[in-house]
């Protein structure tokens, strides 16, 4: 275990590295060509801020993927690392995602273009043998055909995909969370001996707490301050929608089976994921289209509410962290189902609460 966990370090720490001295060179850049992210009546910021903090994400996983493999060759002798089809053809989609974010963030793309990109990446993974192929006895299913999960998990894979990406509305949010989730996969694939998934993790992991440095206490007046854009949200939205699919598939032949497989992987993104379908049911309920940008997620309703972004963002972490102890130390031995209505029902009892000090505020306004 001692040298496991020595190159999932190796890897933090390479793609920690990467971000620190990476960053700064992309604010630069920005500045030079202009590349800011503009503010507008829906937007909360007030300046001109960069906006491609996450265009080192992948590469700098990659990187510290790879050394931090060469390092575990050396320490455990062997030459030589297998990487199945489906990994393989997780990097060649995520490459897609990249650079579809990637040149959106710098040209701008239609939402059509990006969304069938999402869709043509997020069909590889189930093409090459990995999709949700049980459901662990929610709603009383258990095992599903292929023919179900393969686009379930392309529903899923782009659902998390948009839902970080949509999510990402205040300083350190969409990352904060993010960090969390991969925390919590890396644990998980720790816990299941899965090491090439664990130092992935990690070199994610390392790259996104350095721009939350800079995303969080930067300053824009010193060009400090950066924004992840698409090329970062997309990318670390399509990690955490294949690492979901990957803990919840049933696979002996990689993991044995886990009873707990589909309610990890859904707790760890509870929140961005219930966020994301109350604002579209709210949209329905109004006859908005479902695209259509507002200011109904859940930090905007916090900042309505009375909270500085900072405060809407310790929050919003703290409730996915309790979320995550309910779900997974408090209600372990009921039944899926009833672990997720409950779920539901504090979800809902939460934003009626914002909504009467919302609804309060307004009132006094009013008098």
């Amino acid at each position: 275990m001692s040298a496991h966990l020595f190159y999932i370090l190796i890897a933090f720490a390479v793609s920690l590295l990467c971000g620190i001295i990476t960053i700064p060179i992309i604010l630069d850049f920005c500045k030079k060509y202009h590349l800011y992210d503009i503010p507008d009546q829906r937007k909360l910021h007030h300046n001109a801020i960069p906006r491609l903090g996450g265009i080192c994400f992948m590469p700098s996983m990659l990187l510290a993927l790879i050394i931090a493999l060469m390092a575990f060759g050396r320490i455990t002798g062997e030459e030589k690392i297998s990487a199945n089809p489906w990994t393989l053809m997780f990097l060649v989609s995520l490459l897609l995602i990249y650079f579809t974010g990637l040149i959106d963030d710098i040209t701008g793309l239609r939402p059509r273009t990006k969304f069938l990109m999402q869709v043509f990446a997020a069909s590889l993974i189930p093409m090459s043998g990995l999709y949700i192929n049980n459901f662990y006895g929610f709603l009383g299913i258990h095992e599903i055909p292929f023919w179900i999960g393969a686009p379930l998990t392309v529903f899923i894979i782009v659902f998390i995909d948009n839902a970080i990406n949509l999510i990402d509305g205040i300083d350190g949010l969409s990352s904060g969370l993010s960090v969390i989730s991969l925390g919590g996969f890396l644990y998980s694939f720790a816990r299941e001996e899965v090491w090439v998934y664990c130092i992935l993790i990690a070199g994610l992991m390392g790259v996104i707490i350095s721009f939350m440095y800079y995303n969080i206490w930067g300053k824009p007046e010193k060009n400090t301050k950066i924004f992840m854009g698409d090329s970062g949200s997309l990318t670390i939205g399509f990690v955490l929608g294949f690492l979901m699919v990957k803990y919840a598939m049933d696979n002996p032949r990689v993991m044995p089976f886990r009873q707990d497989g589909l309610l990890l992987s859904y707790t760890l993104l509870i929140i961005p994921a219930f966020d994301v379908v109350r604002v579209i049911l709210k949209r329905m309920r109004m006859h908005v289209g479902i695209f259509k940008a507002d200011k109904n997620h859940i930090h905007h309703k916090l900042l309505a509410a009375g909270m500085n972004q900072r405060q809407a963002l310790i929050t919003i972490l703290t409730f996915e962290l309790f979320y995550i102890v309910l779900n997974l130390q408090v209600l372990p031995n009921f039944d899926i189902t009833y672990i997720v209505v409950i779920d539901v029902i504090i979800y809902t009892a939460f934003h009626v609460m914002l909504d009467i000090i919302i609804n309060r505020k307004e009132l006094l306004k009013i008098s």
